[in-house]
């Protein structure tokens, strides 16, 4: 009969069942009380804080509960937490020599977040990337595209790039350029550019809308007309102003004219000498 190179009584002792239990017990309840602890502290402070501290706040008490209730689980059957802290400090210098990028990007996290260049919910534009935040993390920002895509974008290349925050203030102005032909009247065109922003319900009285006779175009008279309007009416104006201009302009008989080359070709004398 093989015997075995351990006692199994000692393993399945008294002492260390009860261990094995109250670990267990810990486990069961632990880990579910951080998760609601941490929801209902999101909670209270959603009246308080914007949307993304009260993300990062829950994330950081979610992490410190978890390594709270993992620690006394671990004291449960006898870990030495001086000595496993003491390796863990260790290792913790030793990576973060080899993980450079990532502290960069943790550093870059700490300033976006006390900056607050954006929040949860803003549109905003970094490089050729553009969408509506998600969420705000220490290591990365992550956002959604108008194309339904998920995009995450490192804390890193935020703080390097320049950021556009589309919808930080209520109110923003959209810029439309028109050009009209060199025959039309330019008080006319100005007038009717005036009467489509002051029709057009998302347009804003407050600023007034902006006309300006910008240049003398290779093929028309360019105009700007900036439309102030209420951030969350964009498209609404987008599409309503463009239709606007182009019933007015027809309306009045205004032209909007588009490129012309005129080509011209020479015929040579047929006893023409060529070198």
């Amino acid at each position: 009969m093989d015997v075995l190179p351990f006692d199994l009584s000692v393993l399945f002792s008294e002492e260390n069942l009860y261990s094995l239990m109250r670990a267990g017990i810990i486990a069961v309840v632990g880990y579910p009380v951080v998760f609601i602890v941490s929801r209902i502290l999101g909670r209270l402070l959603k009246k308080r804080v914007s949307e993304h501290n009260i993300q990062l706040f829950t994330k950081i008490t979610t992490i410190v509960g978890i390594i709270l209730v993992t620690f006394t689980i671990m004291f449960e059957f006898g870990f030495n937490l001086t000595a496993f802290l003491g390796a863990a400090g260790i290792a913790s210098v030793a990576i973060g020599f080899a993980a450079q990028t990532s502290l960069s990007n943790i550093i870059s996290g700490i300033f976006v977040l006390w900056e607050k260049p954006f929040q949860v919910g803003d549109i905003i534009r970094i490089d050729d990337t553009m969408g509506v935040v998600l969420s705000i993390d220490l290591m990365s920002v992550k956002i959604k595209e108008f194309d339904n895509k998920y995009v995450r974008i490192p804390n890193e290349n935020i703080i390097k790039n320049k950021l556009t925050n589309v919808t930080k203030f209520p109110i923003r102005r959209l810029d439309v350029f028109v050009g009209v032909s060199y025959k039309d009247d330019v008080e006319k065109v100005m007038r009717i550019l005036s009467e489509v922003a002051d029709k057009n319900p998302y347009s804003l009285d407050e600023p007034n809308p902006l006309i300006i006779f910008r240049d003398f175009g290779e093929s028309s008279l360019d105009f700007l007309l900036g439309i102030w309007f209420q951030k969350d009416n964009y498209l609404k104006l987008k599409n309503s102003i463009m239709q606007d201009i182009k019933e007015a302009f027809d309306q009045e008989g205004i032209t909007i004219p588009f490129p012309h080359r005129t080509l011209e070709v020479t015929e040579f004398p047929t006893d023409a000498k060529v070198n």
